[in-house]
């Protein structure tokens, strides 16, 4: 069996998930960021994208999630992984239509005459929006 370190996923509304984990996976500034047990300690920024986390569940059987998550930071040490993150949503959690409506609005006001903030913060919008209808494709995928 492998081997496993804590991990304690937080967004700022819920406790996401807490407990042993194989194997970690984060969006960064640098791209998708690997944890396994055994890390050396290590502090990050997490951008929004795709989290992805396997662990053994009740049955003793090895289980992947995934999740979007939004901005954030990550902490590992001795052992131990801390996730902070505004959101963290499995793909069942997302509204599609409501998602696909977020991607529409970000998408105008990226093309609205505005100041350099606001265009960011469309555009920060627009990639979140983007990034939890990819996660909640994998739903849909893993149904048919």
């Amino acid at each position: 069996m492998r081997e496993s370190f804590d991990l304690h996923v937080l967004a700022t509304n819920k406790p996401f998930y807490e407990g042993p984990c194989l194997s970690l996976v984060l969006p960064t500034l640098q791209g998708q960021y690997g944890i396994q047990a055994r890390h050396f300690n290590y502090v990050t920024a997490i951008v929004p994208g795709e989290m992805k986390f396997t662990y053994i569940d009740e049955d003793g059987k090895e289980k992947t999630e995934i999740a979007a998550v939004a901005d954030g930071i990550v902490k590992v040490e001795d052992n131990s992984v801390l996730v902070l993150v505004d959101t963290a949503e499995r793909p069942e959690e997302i509204d599609e239509i409501r998602a696909r409506i977020a991607v529409d609005k970000a998408r105008e006001d990226s093309l609205q005459k505005q100041s350099v903030r606001e265009y960011y913060a469309a555009q920060a919008r627009l990639a979140r929006a983007v990034n939890r209808l990819k996660v909640r494709k994998h739903m849909t995928e893993s149904k048919n």
